[in-house]
């Protein structure tokens, strides 16, 4: 398979030399792509700005032995410039993709490949909060990577909730048998925000106030940053914006 044709969004790009680009991508069938995207840093390029981080495109590829090659690239969405017109939503993409690039390390996800395009899609239109959309493609992300959390029943015992010790080493809320001495309690507003989030319920999410929303991504942050063992830097950057603007 020399030559091979997919859809994909743009993660991360690297210069290389005076006039190329590695272009990292997350693509609809092949899971993710690293490839050289040649002349594309030249003013002079057909396809150098279609190639750009959050951009959605078709792309042609040539299967190379350690790199693969851009041969052409036709825009699918051009999300790129909207999104950076708004900080709040150019440091919520920022997180969106450095968290697609962790999750798909190991095999392609159709499902974290729509995701990730709905959320980008999402954000360029200011459907919602810039920290709803992300907060919400976390948890679904990480759900569909095999740690959805629980913000009803008892994630330890499966026991009946709600409940409101909330434990992100443990999965989520627990009951009072299974919190640890010192747990925290979540107030009801926050963890309903949780799970709208979760589920995708829209209405409910839309309306809540700042301090809800304050502290659902302080939860957010902390399971994302626990499961993926690592911290996103880019989430640094979300939590100093939402500091500066609270």
């Amino acid at each position: 398979m020399p030559v091979y044709r997919d859809e994909a969004v743009v993660l991360r790009t690297h210069k290389l030399g005076e006039a190329d680009r590695i272009v990292t991508m997350l693509t609809r069938q092949h899971g993710k792509v690293r490839a050289v995207a040649k002349g594309v840093r030249r003013t002079a390029s057909k396809f150098g700005s279609r190639l750009e981080p959050f951009m959605v495109a078709d792309v042609q590829l040539y299967e190379g032995r350690s790199l693969d090659v851009v041969t052409q690239a036709e825009s699918l969405g051009a999300y790129g410039a909207l999104i950076a017109d708004d900080y709040a939503s150019y440091t919520a993409a920022n997180a969106m993709v450095e968290t697609a690039d962790r999750l798909t390390e190991a095999e392609a996800s159709l499902q974290q490949y729509l995701l990730l395009v709905g959320a980008l899609r999402s954000l360029s239109k200011r459907e919602h909060g810039a920290s709803l959309t992300l907060d919400s493609y976390l948890l679904r992300a990480l759900s569909l990577a095999g740690w959805a959390p629980s913000f009803l029943d008892c994630s330890r015992c499966g026991t009946a909730g709600p409940h409101d010790h909330l434990v992100v080493q443990l999965g989520g809320v627990v009951c009072d048998d299974c919190a640890p001495q010192g747990a925290p309690r979540l107030d009801a507003q926050t963890i309903a925000l949780l799970g709208a989030l979760l589920t995708g319920d829209w209405a409910a999410a839309d309306d809540t106030d700042d301090n809800t929303r304050s502290k659902a991504s302080g939860v957010v942050a902390a399971y994302t940053q626990w499961h993926l063992e690592r911290g996103l830097r880019s989430l640094q950057h979300v939590q100093h914006e939402r500091k500066a603007n609270g």
